[in-house]
């Protein structure tokens, strides 16, 4: 279910996800959760659209809280920018259930991560603040839920590693989702430290 208020809000909640969450055990009793909040064309220029979407700082049972995942109808890009906190961006390209490319980018203030065409993503909040990110899309994409959603997820869920003391917060841990027959390494970019000048990629 996702909710939208009279201010144009949409919230994700936690049962509108439940098939792609790692910790099925723990989903059995949990309550139906606000997840996350989404802004949806606060401004348009040039045939783009500009959205914001805050993560808050939380767990869905062993794993990190992140965004339900989807992949673009068509040869669209996206861009991120990072407003606050941290956020992993986790992007994998897919022919039927095999995964041909996975990777991830970690990012912070003010960093910029593109999404190519042809790969899916998920945004994970692995801090204990709030995340706040915007993007920049074509106004006609449309989004499918429906290939991550089928495989329970996308090839590699962020999960917390119980820390060797007290002090220590949970380190985030890596596991491949045994539901794709393939899943190569996961690799690791870098963001971009400053906005393409050019954002005309993003029209397909």
């Amino acid at each position: 279910m996702v909710y939208k208020n009279s201010k144009g809000m949409e919230i994700r909640y936690l049962y509108d996800m439940k098939e792609v969450i790692y910790d099925r055990k723990w989903l059995r009793t949990a309550p139906n959760l606000e997840l996350y909040y989404m802004y949806r064309g606060l401004k348009e220029k040039n045939g783009l659209r500009y959205d914001i979407t805050i993560i808050p700082a939380k767990m869905v049972g062993k794993e990190f809280v992140k965004t339900k995942g989807h992949e673009h109808i068509g040869k669209y890009g996206e861009v991120y920018v990072v407003l606050e906190g941290e956020a992993i961006y986790l992007m994998q390209k897919r022919e039927k259930d095999i995964i041909k490319d996975v990777y991830a980018v970690k990012a912070k203030k003010n960093d910029i991560v593109v999404i190519l065409p042809d790969y899916g993503h998920v945004t994970i909040n692995p801090w204990q603040k709030a995340l706040k990110m915007a993007n920049w899309m074509a106004k006609e994409v449309k989004s499918d839920y429906k290939p991550i959603q089928k495989m329970q997820g996308a090839c590699y869920f962020a999960v917390a590693q119980k820390s060797e003391s007290k002090e220590q917060s949970a380190k985030l841990k890596w596991i491949k989702n045994k539901n794709y027959k393939k899943v190569p390494k996961l690799r690791f970019e870098k963001p971009l430290k400053s906005m393409p000048k050019n954002l005309d990629f993003l029209k397909g």
